[in-house]
């Protein structure tokens, strides 16, 4: 895998996150997916994650190692935190995903990995609804064997995608991204999380009050309290504490946070 950079980063936690708008991300994802070699990986931070990098140095090393968009308020508070500035955009998956399938007008071949069988089927049916110029290929659901992926692996090779969409939550998705694409399973790879609950119509989208607040966890959280309730309600806090801990541990050294 190749890192090539989409504009400024900022240091979010000691993961570099690109920082710039919805016009530049999507123009170089485009040329991500028109080059050649070894895929471009892309993943997103947001507080769950980044909580599961400070505490797992595997997940953090292996972020380092594609390029990371922000994701939701607790990023944009770090942001604030560190630089005195929110992120230029919000680049989600969610919203990401569907605007740049729409914003490149060549055929792409797209492949899907993750979620439940029947998931799985109706986002590729939605996907292939709202841009049809594109083909889309439901590989596999996400409840396969970890240890044995050598069937998605060859389907992937005998598609040779475009793009790889690959949605089983964080941190299995990073992990298995990083563990097992190679050049032949698509140009562009991204770990994309709940896209294919909210593309299949199964989880509904927040209201836009809460899209333009980048607190779409609230919504999910309202809808899902006793399986979110923990990396919401206790998972927030800590979020914060990180924020606060790195700034101090900045602060004492002397040294400034820079992109």
């Amino acid at each position: 895998m190749t890192n090539m950079e989409i504009g400024e980063h900022r240091d979010i936690l000691g993961i570099q996150v690109a920082a710039c708008g919805w016009t530049p991300a999507l123009e170089r994802l485009e040329q991500f997916v028109d080059s050649e070699g070894a895929p471009r990986v892309v993943n997103f931070l947001n507080a769950h994650n980044a909580n599961l990098a400070m505490r797992d140095l595997d997940y953090r090393n292996l972020l380092t190692k594609c390029e990371v968009l922000p994701d939701g308020l607790g990023v944009d508070i770090a942001s604030r935190t560190f630089y005195g500035t929110s992120f230029p955009a919000n680049l989600n998956g969610t919203d990401l995903v569907p605007a740049l399938l729409v914003h490149i007008e060549r055929p792409l071949k797209v492949a899907l990995i993750g979620g439940r069988p029947d998931i799985l089927k109706r986002a590729a049916e939605n996907f292939a609804s709202a841009t049809p110029w594109h083909t889309f290929h439901a590989v596999s659901d996400g409840y396969f064997d970890r240890s044995d992926s050598a069937a998605i692996l060859d389907r992937l090779a005998e598609i040779d995608p475009d793009i790889t969409l690959v949605a089983m939550g964080s941190p299995t998705q990073e992990t298995w991204i990083d563990t097992h694409i190679r050049q032949g399973h698509g140009r562009l790879v991204m770990g994309v999380g709940a896209l294919f609950d909210f593309v299949s119509g199964a989880v509904p989208r927040a209201p836009q009050v809460f899209r333009s607040l980048r607190a779409e966890w609230l919504w999910r959280l309202v809808l899902e309290p006793s399986r979110l309730w923990r990396r919401y309600i206790v998972g927030n806090p800590v979020f914060l504490w990180h924020v606060l801990r790195y700034k101090l541990k900045s602060a004492s050294r002397g040294s400034r946070i820079t992109a």
